[in-house]
């Protein structure tokens, strides 16, 4: 059969027979993390062991998650997401070494893509490192609960690991139908959003059990201060999904320039189409063509959102300066908002540089992390009933 004939031969969206051989070698890559944490604790003492363990996978599992954020970001922004376009395999095969033919049939068709052999192995490396981290949380879910069963104030909530642990299973769909969707940008999104509450859940385990190991408590301050934390994470939330919505839909470059846009404070939008949320990549859902209107309401929606985002952070960063306990907090709070905004303009400005896009959606997912990281070591101060005079919690 030649290469049109093959590429003919179109595969199933869903075809199990690798998964497997995918999970075996998911667990594979997982066993170097897990050598490396018992092999740190070699030397604890007996009954500390297990909760030292269990911190530093839960340390290590919340880096290598961020890692996968970072790099599926990298898949979509260099169009890999259908390199190979069924799941979860490569043309039913655990590798793309085995779906050669198939690979280089298509490649030959459509030089560009979406399937070609360094796309293939772009995406196929991004599942492994999915499965990978999969198997570390279900290690981090079975630890908890061989330490609740043991007993012990020090031992981590293995309710929290449950959830990470159902969380993780729910990412997966949504990577699968993002490929079987066929890159439908309200699933793509979605998949971007469960990659940064994979790594909020994540990091309030961590926090939570260092806090538990160390016996520190988190830190009182006002409850204005514990306000404009969540007030800033939910601003966050939205402007990452409005970041999410403006690369699924490919319309970073709607507006090429800064401050302005096509020349105009209020460049032509078409605000209805913009967030017709349901419907195919480019389409709306009658069939017809994404007007550029609408790429440019979307641009603009998310470049009018981040002013207030990036000025609520710095007004957080600055009111944290008066609580000392929080300074780390703080300096990676200002540092991270200043790097969005570089990182944003680069993308604008430079025509959308691979570099400064993936940075762009790591400096997002971090600041979800730092300021996860600010809530779990802090708590709102009880009110005072002291005189007018006394000492105040610092606001």
């Amino acid at each position: 059969m030649g290469p049109t004939g093959a590429l003919m031969e179109t595969p199933p969206l869903y075809d199990l027979a690798p998964l497997a051989r995918l999970m075996l070698l998911g667990a594979a890559i997982a066993l170097a993390p897990l050598a490396w944490v018992y092999w740190r604790s070699r030397h604890h003492a007996p009954h500390d062991a297990p909760g030292q363990r269990w911190q530093a996978l839960a340390l290590l599992t919340l880096f290598l998650t961020f890692d996968l954020v970072l790099f599926g970001a990298f898949t979509r922004l260099t169009d890999s997401g259908l390199g190979c376009p069924d799941w979860p395999g490569c043309y039913g095969h655990a590798s793309p070494v085995g779906a050669q033919t198939q690979i280089a049939a298509a490649q030959q068709a459509l030089p560009s893509g979406p399937v070609t052999h360094g796309k293939a192995w772009v995406e196929m490396v991004h599942r492994y490192l999915a499965t990978a981290v999969g198997v570390l949380i279900i290690a981090l879910t079975v630890g908890a609960w061989r330490q609740r069963a043991r007993g012990g104030q020090a031992a981590p909530s293995p309710w929290w690991a449950t959830a990470t642990l159902v969380w993780v299973c729910l990412q997966g769909a949504f990577g699968a139908l993002t490929v079987t969707m066929k890159l439908f940008p309200a699933i793509v999104t979605l998949h971007l959003l469960g990659g940064v509450v994979l790594l909020v859940l994540l990091c309030v385990q961590t926090v939570r059990q260092a806090q538990r190991a160390q016996g520190v408590a988190p830190v009182p301050v006002a409850r204005g201060m514990r306000v404009a934390l969540w007030l800033c994470a939910g601003l966050l939330a939205g402007q990452i999904a409005l970041g999410g919505w403006v690369s699924t839909n490919y319309a970073v470059l709607a507006c090429s320039s800064f401050p302005q846009c096509q020349g105009s404070w209020w460049p032509e939008m078409a605000w209805r189409e913009a967030f017709v949320l349901w419907r195919p990549l480019g389409l709306l859902p009658d069939g017809s063509h994404l007007a550029f209107a609408a790429l440019t309401a979307i641009h603009y929606a998310h470049r009018l959102a981040a002013y207030v985002v990036l000025a609520a952070l710095l007004l957080l960063a600055w009111r944290l300066g008066r609580v000392p306990a929080l300074q780390p907090q703080r300096r990676w709070l200002a540092g991270l908002a200043l790097l969005q905004l570089a990182t944003g303009l680069s993308n604008v400005v430079l025509g959308w540089p691979l570099l400064a896009a993936v940075l762009h959606t790591g400096g997002a997912a971090a600041l979800a992390l730092v300021l996860t990281w600010t809530l779990c070591a802090s708590r709102a101060a009880p009110v005072s009933l002291a005189p007018a005079g006394a000492n105040r919690v610092p606001a």
